[in-house]
């Protein structure tokens, strides 16, 4: 038995290696201390992001990216179920005239909608935005998208992960890995979807191999109260002053076991998730309660609307703006419904409808907070759906073309970018894959896509892959 080693010395003895000896440890050390040595160099590689986190203070410290970027954060919208670009983005009057004259042998199904010129560019915009159509000269329109896969689950991955295959770090992480966070007392990186979780679950938002410090923090829009957004925020049984005590010796005893161990970068995700947990009991709190914005503001976003799924998407993107404006580096929120096999003309205006006016008060909020010009706004969905007919007054997957948009953050807005064939079945003109759009996205960062890499099993992975996707510069104003 070792001498003092009750509670009451424990702190006092932790530095002291002879409280965690034992005779088998020795001799384990002495029988393969020069093997473990020889393994460590061998995996120095896999090491780097633990001992980059003892360098510079935690693994979500703020960093430099490759060169200085338009953008400092982002906000990723994801419109889930496969939104129709001819409904929504991209107009095609060609379609209306071939649909008239039955000029295909599968029969042609043009958009119940019109499109009008919007703004001081005249971007052409469907009538199913009558509120986002007053910022059309904040919008950069790509309707020239395209996608490896027609499945949702697959073509969701790609879009949130870049890869469908493997477990892959999501965008997100991405971004949290070559930034950190400007604000160690919130998650870097936080998802939300009224209602639970969106297809794919939280793979939307791993980390995969990268240490789970980088991984999204779900959060449901839809709850009001902190301790149901946030499970287990306070403690009912201890202070704040035992907590930060108990964390202190806990954190101790971790920094004994790893640099036994050498570096341990699972251990340092962890470590960082028990120090982010005690902060947040304070400044999530306060982050997370939307009753403290003023009543132009609640009203502006929809927050008030007889229609509850407006009021949850309302209250999501109210609590975007105020996660970006306390330093959360990415946020990405989720509006499903765009699965149109049936019944275009009412699931579209419906699903348009239940985001038009938070996502528009959002943008117009953002810009006049002055966080506009630095925030990039970035709205995508899996893939597009077919000019032809599939159920009734319904469109099938397509792959071939779709519409994403941008805003803010250094890009040229009131303009549409590339396009589709003359009748919106496939992109012909400046395509631009998800691997390419994912490049953009980390440009306006200030980051090579093709240089920010995560060395894993011997590997340096990237976001956009082997793809050699480069960002699409027109886009920057």
């Amino acid at each position: 038995m070792y001498p003092n080693c009750g509670p009451e010395h424990l702190g006092a003895n932790l530095e002291d290696a002879r409280y965690f000896g034992s005779r088998r440890e020795f001799l384990n050390r002495m029988g393969t201390g020069f093997g473990a040595l020889a393994l460590a160099s061998l995996l120095k590689d896999e090491l780097v992001p633990s001992a980059q986190a003892q360098a510079s203070g935690g693994l979500l410290a703020p960093k430099q990216p490759h060169y200085k970027g338009t953008a400092t954060r982002v906000c990723h919208i994801y419109q889930s179920g496969g939104q129709a670009h001819q409904d929504t983005w991209d107009p095609k009057p060609e379609l209306t005239a071939a649909a008239e004259q039955k000029r295909s042998d599968r029969k042609l199904l043009a958009s119940p909608f019109k499109f009008t010129p919007q703004g001081k560019s005249g971007l052409e915009m469907s009538e199913v935005w009558p509120e986002l159509s007053k910022v059309a000269d904040e919008l950069c329109v790509i309707r020239s998208m395209y996608t490896a896969a027609p499945a949702h689950g697959p073509a969701t991955l790609i879009q949130t992960c870049g890869d469908f295959r493997l477990p892959k770090p999501s965008l997100g992480a991405w971004v949290v890995y070559g930034l950190g966070s400007e604000n160690q007392n919130l998650p870097a990186f936080i998802a939300m979807n009224p209602g639970g979780y969106p297809g794919e679950g939280a793979l939307n938002w791993q980390s995969a191999f990268m240490p789970g410090a980088f991984q999204g923090t779900y959060v449901d829009p839809n709850k009001n109260d902190i301790d149901q957004i946030i499970e287990n925020i306070r403690s009912t049984f201890t202070s704040s002053r035992e907590q930060r005590m108990q964390l202190d010796l806990l954190n101790r005893l971790n920094e004994i076991h790893k640099q036994k161990r050498q570096c341990e970068g699972a251990l340092d995700a962890r470590i960082q998730s028990f120090e982010l947990a005690y902060r947040m009991q304070s400044d999530a709190t306060e982050a997370f309660d939307v009753q403290r914005e003023p009543a132009y503001v609640k009203e502006a976003y929809g927050l008030n609307s007889p229609n509850r799924t407006v009021q949850a998407q309302a209250r999501q993107f109210i609590l975007a703006r105020r996660l970006l404006e306390r330093g959360v580096r990415f946020v990405q929120v989720w509006n499903g419904g765009w699965d149109t096999h049936n019944d275009v003309l009412n699931t579209v205006a419906r699903s348009a409808g239940n985001i038009d006016k938070p996502v528009a008060a959002f943008l117009k909020d953002l810009k006049e907070r002055g966080m506009l010009k630095d925030t990039l706004v970035a709205s995508s969905t899996e893939f597009g759906r077919s000019s032809t007919e599939d159920g009734p007054g319904g469109r099938t997957h397509n792959a071939q073309a779709f519409a994403s948009w941008l805003a803010g953050g250094g890009i040229k807005g009131g303009m549409a970018y590339g396009s589709t064939d003359e009748l919106g079945a496939q992109s012909v003109e400046k395509k631009v894959s998800v691997h390419e759009l994912h490049s953009t996205i980390l440009h306006a960062l200030g980051f090579d896509s093709e240089k920010l890499t995560f060395r894993n099993s011997g590997r340096d992975f990237r976001l956009t892959d082997v793809s050699g996707a480069q960002p699409v510069k027109e886009l920057f104003a």
